[in-house]
């Protein structure tokens, strides 16, 4: 119930807040339309855009989640609601359930733009590519709220966008296949879980076979976003000091 709750807050907030969901829901749409026509072909954007139908609404999810976090920390929210008998968990939970319906809104509408106006073509089933993508928002979410944990600014929180984000982006297998990289390098990427992602968005993409690298890269997504919200119930604090 308490968990419920702090999802139903969150999207009443929301609710009141149009801008930032229009930003939410649309912006990776939009930087897909801008995508396609910076590449003006159909084969080099086929390549590109199953990756980053998972990485824009990781990096966005990301930003948002660890910014609403710490303003609740700041504005003393999470204090009065830590008072409550309510679990570190279950509020952890609760931000995870609003931000991943809005996440399920934003690459819905990402997915259909790419499929029909930008012309993706997807070999395997599309409710998994949908699926994978939510997973990847749902990861953006849960690191960020981890990260709130130790800014004590809002500036803070998106200084580690480039130390969580961005390294996971360069070595992801978006710029160039992670088996040609410099054995270091590819060694990271390995434990890295957009890489998972990007590999299962681009399997889909290519092949309609349903096989077990594939539900592998799913557990490992799921995982890491579990592992991410248990540590971020483990280093809340109530408040900024």
């Amino acid at each position: 119930m308490n968990t419920l709750a702090t999802a139903r807050r969150i999207l009443t907030q929301l609710r009141h807040d149009r801008r930032t969901v229009a930003l939410l829901v649309l912006m990776p749409s939009v930087l897909l339309v801008l995508l396609r026509y910076v590449f003006d072909s159909e084969r080099a954007f086929g390549r590109a855009a199953p990756a980053l139908l998972g990485v824009f609404p990781f990096a966005i999810m990301f930003i948002v989640a660890s910014i609403t976090t710490l303003r609740e920390r700041l504005t003393a929210t999470l204090e009065r609601l830590m008072t409550m008998p309510m679990g570190r968990l279950e509020l952890l939970f609760g931000y995870a359930i609003a931000f991943g319906l809005v996440a399920v809104a934003q690459v819905a509408v990402a997915s259909v733009v790419a499929l029909t106006w930008l012309g993706l073509d997807v070999a395997g089933p599309v409710w998994l590519l949908v699926l994978i993508a939510v997973l990847d928002a749902l990861l953006g979410t849960a690191l960020g709220l981890f990260a709130s944990a130790f800014a004590r600014t809002e500036f803070q929180a998106v200084q580690f966008m480039p130390a969580i984000v961005m390294p996971q982006v360069l070595l992801c297998g978006l710029f160039t296949p992670r088996g040609d990289m410099a054995p270091v390098l590819s060694a990271v990427s390995d434990v890295l879980p957009l890489s998972y992602a990007v590999d299962a968005l681009t399997h889909v993409t290519t092949s309609a076979d349903v096989d077990g690298t594939l539900v592998r890269n799913l557990l490992v997504i799921a995982g890491c976003a579990l592992a991410a919200l248990l540590l971020g119930a483990a280093t809340l604090r109530r408040r900024t000091p």
